[in-house]
């Protein structure tokens, strides 16, 4: 159930073209070229909902749901409809890392007992730029080894006070900037530095300086006891039968590794917004979609909260998430202008959004 960085009953397929489809949908014989892919993979996979965004030039070109947003009450998806990011949330997180940067209140080379006292003395040399890009060292708490030794108990509440002291017990995986290794713990612990800088909780720093600004009304830490105005449920399939997500604590949903409710259309504003300079200058933009150089001098292909790369050579930064039953994935070609959002609501042990998005890109980068 640990967030995932790769990054689902064949219910309705029908197609819920949203009002919200802003724009229009372009070209009618593509837009049905892209229903027909969606559907497809719908299908395949067996995802009881998907909700689709597609933007250029940060303005959105087609938004669309497909199927069920919950199978119980008939509900169709669409894309007001609110899912979870999964470690999509990640590139919030070094965001909010990169407007305190500018800020002048600490430095990505800043060693993180600088801001965290109850590091142990294993993570003495680790620095913030080292837990942005994964390369810390410090060890995932959601891999299946921390998970079989319950170095956190998802059904559990932790004060950050207690999880700093749950992964301390973790023996360093190798030393800082030695090598990459995908860790929800390191971003776990950006949030923490954010409060200890800010005085506020991360997800309180992310509605005032992010979301608010940016009119992501339907996008806010994840609440099971909130009402969320369309909300999806999240499925599982457990022997081909579908069923409804497993249960965390609250405060596990609220950590910084990849803890929001979002919809595609609040994603399309954000993808808008990385356009322009309204929250970071384009230098941090820089920094963050420059692949991380490790300590031999060799790089890897992963920026602050975004993985990098290329399609047929097309540039991308890119990110999937995954977590309670949700998977999604955003893929941005930055030189085309171009940006693919999908988001399902079946658990990644059968939903492979990043399927969907290659296939939808294909047909708009052709």
């Amino acid at each position: 159930m640990a967030r995932s960085v790769v990054a689902v009953m064949a219910l309705g397929l029908a197609v819920c073209v949203a009002s919200a489809q802003a724009q229009g949908s372009g070209d009618g014989a593509l837009s049905a070229t892209v229903d027909s892919a969606v559907e497809a993979q719908q299908k395949a996979q067996k995802i009881p909902g998907v909700s689709l965004a597609v933007c250029r030039d940060g303005k959105i070109m087609k938004a669309t749901g497909y199927g069920l947003a919950n199978v119980e009450l008939d509900i169709s998806m669409t894309p007001e409809t609110v899912l979870q990011t999964g470690s999509v949330g990640k590139q919030f997180t070094s965001m909010a890392i990169m407007m305190l940067f500018e800020a002048g209140k600490l430095g990505l080379d800043d060693k993180i007992p600088k801001y965290i006292r109850e590091s142990p003395a294993a993570w003495k040399d680790v620095t913030v730029r080292e837990l942005l890009t994964h390369t810390s060292g410090i060890p995932d708490y959601g891999s299946e080894e921390a998970m079989k030794k319950g170095v956190v108990d998802l059904r559990k509440d932790y004060t950050e006070e207690q999880l700093i002291q749950a992964f301390a017990k973790m023996p360093m995986g190798f030393a800082p900037g030695e090598k990459w290794s995908y860790s929800n713990t390191g971003y776990v612990l950006l949030g923490i530095i954010i409060r200890q800088i800010t005085g506020e909780f991360y997800g309180d720093f992310l509605q005032e300086r992010i979301f608010r600004p940016l009119g992501m009304a339907s996008t806010q830490i994840i609440s099971e006891a909130d009402i969320v105005p369309h909300r999806s449920s999240g499925y599982r399939l457990v022997k081909g039968q579908l069923r409804n997500q497993e249960w965390v604590s609250p405060t596990l949903n609220t950590t910084a590794d990849g803890a929001l409710y979002t919809n595609v259309l609040d994603l399309a504003k954000w993808d808008a917004a990385l356009y322009t300079t309204k929250l970071v200058k384009q230098s941090s933009f820089d920094q963050m979609w420059s692949p991380v150089k490790l300590n031999d001098g060799k790089t890897y292909p992963y920026g602050f909260g975004w993985g990098l790369g290329s399609r047929n050579g097309h540039k991308v930064v890119a990110h999937n998430g995954a977590w309670q039953g949700f998977t999604m994935s955003i893929d941005r070609y930055l030189d085309d202008r171009l940006t693919i959002i999908v988001m399902t609501n079946l658990d990644s042990n059968n939903s492979k959004p990043e399927k969907i998005v290659k296939d939808v890109a294909d047909i708009y980068l052709k």
